[in-house]
């Protein structure tokens, strides 16, 4: 439906995904304000927050991130504790969760402000039909069509600018774990290969479909739902998005995984396991705002295993996951739960 790729095209783009990736400041170099790589670029008003070094963590720091401004609100009211250990939050680069209103607007927003600081935007798109199976952060577009126009929206917005995007957290799993409706599948399996291959026609974008987490189940489950997505024309699958399993579990599970769709490489958010899953309560409310759980490894292309393309923090630290022990809306800032993840 969006039209199909040469035949070979994934092993030519990962040939070349180096300049996304391992290699960003090389491909952005002439379109950095600085390009010293040395992480001066990219202030944020007030906050100091700055871009990493972009050797290992080609990823972009939004300065005005929610994270930024509470360091900045903190630091203005006195709280310099408070705030530094909210700056461990602000100054990695996280994921940008991409809504459905203005799409293109906020694609082209984070792909340019990165662009102009030598990086390359993190972005998420969650926005399937029947998302989340009417749980917490329950949505998604209206149907198929919407969906459609979505991917379109994001893909002119990133434009030829260097992104990696995180498809569809949980979209893949729901198919799976029973969550979504028989009758809605093929639809979905329809969606995920449509968007895998809207994005990844684009020069400059890697696309990594979500693939569950180590606690959920066996990699046998979902190895061939995960074909049928499409995952042979992505670059990638992601593993533990918005989860709390630890990086040795989430790359066992992930190199188990990988073996069965042809060796694709991956990437691990690490965003909020510093501590591992929460174990006690309710099994399925472990996963929503757990208390005793910390920041986890910083983003970075350097890792464990050459399969692992990056760990990153897809999901903001900081962020509720649901109304759930004491939390606001999925999505919303929750400043309790992010000082406890900070302080660890």
């Amino acid at each position: 439906m969006y039209g199909s790729k040469p035949a070979g095209s994934a092993s030519r783009r990962r040939a070349a995904s180096a300049a996304v990736l391992g290699a960003a400041a090389l491909l952005l170099a002439g379109c950095s304000s600085s390009g010293d790589g040395d992480g001066d670029e990219g202030k944020g008003p007030g906050a100091g927050i700055t871009q990493q070094p972009r050797e290992a963590d080609p990823f972009w720091v939004n300065p005005d991130g929610t994270a930024a401004r509470q360091v900045t609100a903190l630091t203005e009211s006195g709280e310099k504790d408070r705030a530094e250990q909210i700056r461990k939050i602000a100054q990695q680069p996280t994921g940008e969760w991409i809504s459905p209103e203005n799409p293109e607007e906020q694609a082209r927003g984070f792909t340019e402000a990165a662009d102009e600081a030598g990086r390359t935007a993190l972005l998420v798109l969650y926005n399937i039909p029947h998302r989340d199976c009417g749980q917490y952060s329950g949505g998604g577009a209206a149907d198929g069509d919407a969906y459609r126009a979505f991917v379109d929206d994001v893909a002119e917005g990133i434009g030829d600018r260097a992104a990696v995007v995180v498809l569809e957290p949980d979209a893949v799993l729901h198919l799976v774990d029973g969550c979504t409706p028989q009758e809605f599948h093929e639809e979905r399996y329809d969606l995920l290969k449509g968007a895998i291959e809207k994005l990844t026609a684009l020069k400059n974008t890697q696309v990594y479909l979500d693939a569950g987490n180590a606690g959920w189940g066996h990699p046998d489950q979902i190895f061939d739902p995960l074909k049928r997505a499409g995952v042979d024309r992505a670059d990638g699958f992601a593993v533990n998005v918005s989860n709390f399993y630890g990086t040795e579990e989430s790359l066992a599970y992930g190199k188990q995984l990988s073996a069965k769709v042809g060796g694709k490489h991956f990437v691990i958010d690490t965003s909020r396991n510093g501590n591992g899953p929460y174990t006690e309560g309710a099994p399925d409310e472990r996963w929503c705002n757990p208390p005793g759980r910390a920041l986890g490894e910083t983003p970075t292309t350097r890792t464990a295993d050459p399969l692992v393309d990056a760990y990153l923090w897809v999901k903001r630290p900081g962020e509720s996951d649901g109304e759930c022990k004491g939390g606001p809306k999925a999505g919303d800032w929750y400043p309790e739960y992010a000082l406890e993840l900070a302080r660890g």
